[in-house]
């Protein structure tokens, strides 16, 4: 669960926002015998003396059940060394009826997913059945989209998140029943879409790219994407407790989705498999870990090359040679959020990390050089990636790797000092779920964010310079640092662009580094002024009308998803879209007149605001009531 409570797959690093989440958690007392069940292998046990990484364990078990609370009512681990389990335990529980979390209680490990679609791409490269730089349209002649572009797009586009797509359809994503045909769903959705930037030109969190590699999979092989993974991934593995539930029902326990102190009697469905749909076990993903760690082999089975194992971890900023970069702390690889991990670099090791979040929270570190990998598993709430890197930290400590725990940052804000002329600066600024108005005055920044009611404070709401050349919350309380960065070129088309970005410095997972990242982008004001249709449009409102009764979104909202049209005074020229979230929250984003029955997207955000964006398409015929399509998402209109 994203925060405000939106889900979605594929939350990594450290979150961008411009408020920090509430660091404190209440100690779980709500459920007698957290942690009770004590399944684990080597190293575990009432007394751990003397046994491997047994102090790492006594603090990793006391940290676990420090994080439990009603908010997160179960986390499961198990740490590898080399070909060992050396620690596996759970914690909690799974059901509403008090389930005891199990080393084999499966939870949906969302975009942890990511991977196992790379190891595919890899796969089918050692194959000869795919290059990772050809064009999908050679193997997959039924995808299209508006933009002629398209034809550029490559497997190492749809792997990196650099391919250019909108980002998430959110058509029957995500439910508590399976809903088939997704793929297929996305694959028209996109036909009747355009290109969010050029294929390479930026890398921004994409789940749609993983999607449509599912069906270049099928094309080239003649099997479902989950039949191949099943076949070649899972099975060779053992991994028994690992699958896609909405094509066979796991054998044993998975964990029931959880949020907001409510129980649902059911498992949730990732319906986009590539991107966020496989569920497994920390113990089974020590299988795959150890595979990664043999450089593509498993028990004498070559299941991947060395070298396409060794090319998933590369930076793939580099390799496609992005041009709008504003951040050098998002090093995507194939599938991986990042082929190194700061915090764990600048102690000379060398680490994988990839996350996964919805209404469940995941984490997979795996460090080829120190031959351990690391699997946390839990529901939505917990701070997994720091939980995660606290423990590796102390069992590279304890067998020698490095000599001590690095210190954390210091987050305390710098002395102030004279603030530069920011004129430029000022202005609306946007992402794909918020419009935010910065101002300056005497020297101070302010932070207004849009809501139903109009423009409210933000955050600190005033901020200050700071002699680091940040500014930081004038009331002195605790949070990032926010910055300005333009980025200007030309683009692979020959246009010349300048984009300026309202940057956020915050502590990446454990806090040992800080992490920067583009979260806002600025908008032109001097556009002309919307022409009479779009202005016939202002103030209408919408309600979807073609989600299923068993998406979670139809569930957690009642079916009443409203959406709105409107237009900001400050932003001349832009459609302000109202929408809502899955669990009903708004999402704010500013769309652009493509022409009088579209409205396309209107920023470039690389990293992770950018994401999920939208292009709303309007039809109306034969006296029927209006209807808008925003992905394959039907609205019609209700004022």
């Amino acid at each position: 669960m994203a925060k405000g409570g939106q889900l979605s797959t594929g939350t990594v690093h450290a979150t961008v926002e411009l408020l920090p989440e509430n660091a404190g958690r209440r100690r779980f007392l709500g459920y007698a015998g957290a942690g009770m069940l004590v399944e684990f292998l080597h190293g575990c046990g009432g007394d751990d003396a003397g046994k491997p990484y047994s102090q790492t364990i006594a603090w990793g078990r006391q940290a676990i059940e420090a994080a439990l609370s009603p908010d997160v009512p179960a986390i499961s681990i198990a740490l590898l060394k080399s070909d060992r389990i050396v620690w596996q335990q759970a914690f909690g529980v799974t059901t509403d009826g008090g389930t005891p979390a199990t080393t084999q209680t499966a939870f949906d490990i969302a975009s942890v997913s990511k991977v196992f679609a790379a190891l595919v791409a890899v796969i089918l490269q050692d194959r000869n059945l795919i290059a990772l730089d050809t064009p999908i349209v050679n193997y997959l002649p039924a995808f299209s989209m508006l933009s002629p572009e398209y034809v550029n797009i490559t497997t190492r586009h749809l792997l990196s998140h650099t391919s250019g797509l909108p980002g998430n359809n959110p058509h029957n994503f995500i439910s508590f029943a399976p809903l088939p045909g997704y793929a297929d769903d996305t694959l028209a959705e996109l036909a009747n879409a355009h290109l969010k930037h050029l294929p390479g030109e930026l890398a921004v969190y994409c789940n749609d790219g993983f999607t449509v590699f599912e069906q270049v999979v099928s094309a080239v092989t003649g099997l479902s994407y989950a039949a191949f993974v099943q076949a070649n991934i899972l099975d060779p593995l053992g991994m028994t407790n690992s699958g896609f539930m909405a094509v066979a029902p796991l054998k044993g326990e998975v964990a029931h989705a959880y949020a907001g102190g409510k129980w649902y009697p059911w498992p949730e469905y990732i319906n986009a498999y590539a991107a966020g749909g496989l569920t497994s076990t920390p113990g089974d993903m020590m299988k795959f870990a150890q595979m990664l760690l043999a450089q593509g082999m498993y028990q004498g089975k070559r299941i991947a090359s060395a070298a396409g194992i060794a090319e998933m971890a590369l930076d793939q900023t580099k390799v496609v040679g992005v041009s709008i970069d504003p951040t050098a702390d998002f090093p995507w690889g194939l599938g991986w959020d990042t082929g190194s991990v700061k915090a764990l670099h600048e102690q000379g090791v060398v680490a994988w990390q990839k996350n996964g979040d919805t209404f469940f929270a995941n984490s997979l570190f795996v460090l080829p050089d120190a031959q351990m990998a690391l699997m946390v598993s839990g529901y939505a709430g917990f701070a997994r990636a720091a939980l995660a890197e606290d423990i590796l930290m102390r069992a590279l400590v304890e067998d020698g790797t490095i000599a001590v725990v690095p210190n954390r940052i210091d987050t305390a804000a710098p002395p102030a000092a004279p603030a530069p002329d920011m004129s430029g600066s000022a202005g609306i600024y946007a992402n794909c779920k918020m419009i935010l108005q910065v101002g300056f005055s005497a020297g101070m920044l302010t932070l207004n964010v849009w809501n139903d009611n109009g423009w409210v404070s933000y955050g600190a709401g005033t901020y200050q310079y700071g002699s680091d050349g940040w500014w930081y919350g004038a009331n002195g309380a605790a949070g990032p640092g926010l910055g300005f960065t333009v980025v200007s070129g030309t683009d692979k088309a020959g246009n010349a662009y300048l984009y300026r970005y309202l940057t956020v410095r915050q502590p990446a997972n454990a806090g040992y580094v800080y992490e920067v990242a583009p979260s806002l982008q600025q908008l032109d004001t001097n556009r002309p002024a919307l022409d009479a249709v779009w202005q016939a449009r202002m103030g209408s409102q919408w309600k979807v009308s073609n989600e299923s009764p068993e998406t979670v979104r139809s569930v957690l909202t009642s079916g009443q998803l409203q959406a709105a049209i409107s237009q900001l005074p400050q932003a001349q020229g832009y459609i302000l879209m109202r929408n809502c979230g899955d669990s009903g929250e708004p999402v704010y984003q500013m769309l652009l007149p493509l022409a009088d029955d579209r409205a396309g997207m209107a920023v470039k955000i690389p990293v992770l605001d950018g994401r999920d964006l939208w292009e709303a398409v309007f039809t109306s015929a034969g006296g029927m009531p209006a209807t808008m399509t925003i992905g394959g998402v039907s609205y019609e209109q209700v004022g």
